[in-house]
């Protein structure tokens, strides 16, 4: 296998058959702290507990990442501009949970984005997290419009933590709409943050806050110890008007 080196020109190591992972408070600021593995469950749950996530193209190695600094939204702390208050108000709007997990992933990796090419969800990522998905980790959150699906997103839930991988719209404020859903039920369920990754000016303006990796590893350290959602949410629903806002 050929040789790998971050940014800082250091030797980033191959993953073995172990699920250990190097220290991420040790890694550099670009994040890339190891390559290869595989996306077996038990060393994905390892990497979100030790703050990593995998990132990768189709044709590369597995890469492994915790980079610094992290953005983290904090559910009681969603900011609503008052153009989407008004949209919200005007609008017949609800989220649910784990609907349709396979089709939100699949919309994940379809939906064009701004500024992208390409998906970084193959199919690969998508069988992995769909078996999180039955094991009670990982989820879907679905913004509707009546009955029409909107926009949603999926992420990891450890601890009280919510580890967000991506999002998709098909139409205006859907994925929007749906972060505002899972934030609400967060805040219900005393969760300690939503884990975004990277630093986004669209996720900074929702009340997304930068924090240096080592202490969004301590707050990631305490989560862990506050209990945890393991299971379905599909009994979770939200409405805005019902929810109050």
């Amino acid at each position: 296998m050929e040789l790998m080196f971050n940014e800082d020109g250091y030797l980033i190591p191959p993953l073995g058959s172990s699920h250990i992972f190097p220290n991420p408070r040790e890694a550099s600021d670009e994040g890339l702290l190891a390559y290869g593995g595989d996306l077996n469950p038990n060393r994905l749950l390892s990497a979100y507990k030790n703050g990593i996530f995998p990132w990768y193209s189709k044709d590369d190695p597995i890469l492994w990442w915790s980079p610094n600094p992290r953005l983290l939204i904090y559910p009681e702390s969603f900011k609503m501009s008052k153009s989407f208050k008004r949209i919200l108000r005007n609008g017949n709007y609800s989220v649910k949970f784990d609907c349709n997990f396979a089709k939100v992933i699949d919309y994940c990796s379809e939906v064009p984005r701004e500024g992208q090419d390409g998906t970084w969800i193959t199919d690969e990522i998508k069988e992995a997290y769909i078996e999180l998905h039955n094991m009670g980790f990982a989820h879907s959150v679905e913004a509707y419009d009546g009955d029409e699906l909107i926009g949603g997103l999926y992420g990891i839930s450890i601890g009280k933590a919510f580890c967000g991988e991506s999002m998709f719209s098909l139409k205006a404020n859907g994925s929007k709409i749906a972060l505002k859903g899972l934030a609400d039920i967060l805040f219900e369920e005393a969760y300690y943050f939503i884990d975004c990754q990277l630093p986004t000016d669209h996720l900074i303006s929702l009340g997304g806050e930068v924090l240096e990796r080592n202490i969004f590893l301590d707050e990631l350290e305490d989560s862990l110890l506050a209990g945890s959602n393991i299971g379905s949410w599909s009994d979770y629903k939200w409405n805005y008007n019902k929810n109050k806002g």
